[in-house]
C-alpha cells in the first residue's frame, strides 16, 4: 500500500465571510437582523440568521465528540437539506468544508478548515462537502439537525465498502479514492 499524500490546510476563524461559501453562520453577527417579534417589553430579540431547507423528515440529534487526529478521511454532502451544527456548552471545534461541485468528490483545492469558537454554530448550503467536526475538548456535545433518511443511509448496514450512499448522502473514503490525507494545520 502507498503512503497517502498529505494535502494541509491552515485552520481560520468562523465569520461571516469565511462560512459564506458553504453556509451560514448560526448566531448573532452584523448580518443577523432581528425580527420585528415586539413582546416581552424588548427583553426577547428574535433573529433569523440562516436559512433552513429539507424536502422530509428532519431530525435533531446529539453528537457528543471527542478529539481525533485532525486527517479527514472521509467528506459528505446532501442533495435534499441544508444540515447545521449547533455547538453546546461553548467548546470549540474545526470544520473542514468544501463548496458544492458537479464532479463525484470534492475540489480539495478549494476546502478551508475553520474554527468554531463555540459561541456560533452554522448552516451548510445543499451539496457541500464536509467532514463531521473535530472536537477542540473532549465530550463536546453539538446539535446536529439533518434529514431522518440521512441518518438512516448512515448506519451500518447501509454501509458499503466503507462509505454510505443515498437519495440525500455521498459519503465518500477520500483517502481510498484519491491517496490524499487532508491534514487540518492548526
Amino acid at each position: 500500500m502507498t503512503t497517502p499524500t498529505i494535502h494541509e490546510i491552515p485552520v481560520e476563524q468562523a465569520t461571516p465571510k469565511t462560512v459564506a461559501p458553504f453556509g451560514q453562520l448560526l448566531g448573532i453577527h452584523e448580518q443577523a437582523k432581528p425580527l420585528p417579534v415586539a413582546f416581552y417589553d424588548g427583553k426577547v430579540s428574535v433573529y433569523a440568521p440562516v436559512t433552513f431547507e429539507s424536502d422530509e423528515e428532519t431530525m435533531l440529534t446529539l453528537a457528543s465528540v471527542d478529539r481525533r487526529e485532525m486527517q479527514v478521511q472521509w467528506m459528505e454532502r446532501h442533495f435534499k437539506h441544508t444540515q447545521t451544527f449547533i455547538p453546546l456548552e461553548g467548546k470549540p471545534f474545526v470544520v473542514v468544508l468544501a463548496p458544492p461541485t458537479e464532479d463525484d468528490l470534492p475540489d480539495l483545492e478549494q476546502a478551508r478548515a475553520l474554527l468554531f469558537d463555540g459561541s456560533s454554530g452554522f448552516t451548510m448550503k445543499v451539496g457541500t462537502w464536509h467532514e463531521f467536526p473535530f472536537a477542540l475538548v473532549d465530550q463536546s456535545n453539538v446539535i446536529v439537525i439533518l434529514r431522518r433518511e440521512t441518518t438512516q443511509n448512515l448506519m451500518p448496514d447501509n454501509v458499503v465498502d466503507g462509505e454510505a450512499h443515498g437519495p440525500d448522502l455521498d459519503k465518500k473514503n477520500l483517502v481510498a479514492r484519491t491517496g490524499v490525507t487532508v491534514q487540518v494545520k492548526m
